[in-house]
């Protein structure tokens, strides 16, 4: 905002003559058109003009103020120009020797006219026109030079341009309103059936399901880890237990030998006892033999008669003899049935212990193999239901996979459009700030030139007033 004020005032003449006074003409810039003010106010001002006493009574020219002010609006707004002045012995409005006074009202400007000089002529000329622009002219050569009328010129082009500028905008603003308001309204239709409240649900909802399956899903692992270390202890008990079942059979395979040494010798024993029967049978046919002899010869009729010393009785000796060898071979028989007989037991307890030993193995090996089977069994079992279960969680994670990439899809462009308005809303409201901005700064202008002109009103009444 610029503000230019000249002053100008003249000289006192001591003899019959008028005084004439200059002017001071301001004005501001910007505004609508040249008709009038408007939107705002903006002021004009000139500055007073007051000579001093004249000597003589031909007259004087008093204080002259011109200006103008619109209120706030422009094209038929209101306009006023003031004007005053005093001519001694002079008529208002015209020509004489002493003084004239013009003033006028420009039809849609503000503009007034003074004119004054010697011998009733009609010198200087009046300047008016121009929105918010006052001039007076007086004396011989005019108030107002031709750079303060450009100046005056340029301020009001300005204001006029600042006031086009302003109802410019405020046309711009209100489209922009219009236009958001409209938007607003088609979109808030046509937003209705776009409730994402029911995507959001469902999301929601999969996402509990997605953590249940999942704890399920870990419980299920956890599960799998305790199914493999329980196959991992069947393994390190089956394993031990195979190491026991090695060691059963090394030692089953080391008795082998002594059960065939015992074989043998159970086979000697008995054709040890075989042959001493045998010997047996031969004594018994032998002593039977010769008892058979003995008696054949004792029971003769040969009748032999010696005459010698009386001998022993054979028969008492046959007797003895065979007593003693009775006793002898009854004293043989009873040693070798009881060595047999402590063989036989050392032989059948050797054997009991091996197949005692033999028994309990093969229980063991048998009770080992059939508890191998279960465990096999259980870890197939274990092994089947850990493929099952690992099947079904690759599916169940697949499908919710696959619905999750396809509410991103339907959310994506959904968030893609909501960031495309929220751009577009804060680029219409940087906008609308700027715009109003804009609006604020020109507001505040047109309130110091309405200030102005108000103050330069009050000027011109209280000049006209003294």
């Amino acid at each position: 905002m610029s503000y230019s004020y000249t002053f100008k005032q003249t000289q006192t003449s001591s003899e019959g003559g008028n005084i004439g006074g200059g002017g001071i003409g301001g004005g501001g810039s910007g505004g609508h058109s040249v008709s009038g003010i408007g939107r705002g106010a903006s002021s004009s001002m000139s500055s007073r003009r007051y000579t001093p006493t004249v000597r003589s009574s031909q007259g004087f020219s008093g204080g002259s103020y011109g200006g103008g002010r619109s209120s706030h609006s422009c094209a038929g707004g209101r306009c006023r120009s003031m004007s005053g002045g005093f001519g001694g012995g002079s008529s208002f409005g015209g020509s004489h020797g002493g003084g004239s006074f013009g003033g006028g009202f420009g039809g849609g400007h503000i503009g007034g006219g003074f004119g004054g000089g010697h011998g009733g002529g009609h010198q200087g000329g009046g300047y008016g026109g121009g929105t918010g622009g006052v001039g007076f002219g007086g004396d011989d050569a005019g108030f107002l030079s031709n750079n303060e009328k450009s100046t005056m010129q340029n301020l009001n082009d300005r204001l006029a341009s600042y006031l086009e500028k302003v109802r410019h905008l405020e046309a711009e603003n209100n489209q922009l309103e219009s236009l958001i308001k409209e938007w607003y309204q088609t979109h808030s239709q046509t937003s209705e059936p776009k409730d994402y409240n029911s995507y959001y649900e469902e999301i929601n909802k999969l996402i509990s399901e997605l953590i249940s399956e999942s704890l399920e899903s870990n419980k299920i692992l956890l599960d799998v880890d305790n199914a493999r270390m329980a196959a991992e202890d069947f393994k390190l008990k089956y394993e031990t237990e195979s190491g026991l079942h090695q060691n059963v059979d090394a030692d089953l395979q080391g008795l082998r030998p002594l059960l065939d040494k015992l074989t043998l010798d159970k086979s000697d024993l008995e054709m040890q006892y075989e042959s001493l029967q045998e010997e047996l049978a031969t004594l018994r046919k032998n002593h039977d033999d010769i008892m058979k002899s003995s008696q054949h010869h004792s029971s003769g009729d040969v009748s032999i008669e010696v005459n010698a010393a009386p001998g022993q009785d054979l028969q008492k000796a046959l007797n003895e003899l065979r007593q003693e060898y009775e006793e002898i071979i009854a004293k043989n028989r009873s040693e070798v049935e009881q060595w047999y007989e402590a063989k036989m037991e050392e032989a059948r307890q050797q054997e009991n212990t091996g197949n005692q030993e033999t028994g309990s193995g093969s229980s063991q090996v048998t009770e080992l193999t059939r508890e191998l089977q279960t465990l096999e069994i259980e870890l197939q079992t274990q092994l089947s239901t850990i493929q099952l279960l690992q099947r079904n969680l690759n599916n169940t994670e697949g499908g919710y996979n696959m619905q999750l990439q396809h509410l991103g899809s339907l959310i994506e462009p959904v968030e893609t459009e909501l960031a495309g308005i929220k751009g577009e809303i804060q680029n219409q409201t940087q906008e609308y700030q700027t715009l109003l901005g804009i609006k604020t700064h020109l507001e505040q202008e047109i309130s110091q030139y309405h200030q102005l002109l108000e103050e330069g009103n009050h000027l011109a009444y209280v000049e006209i007033m003294t």
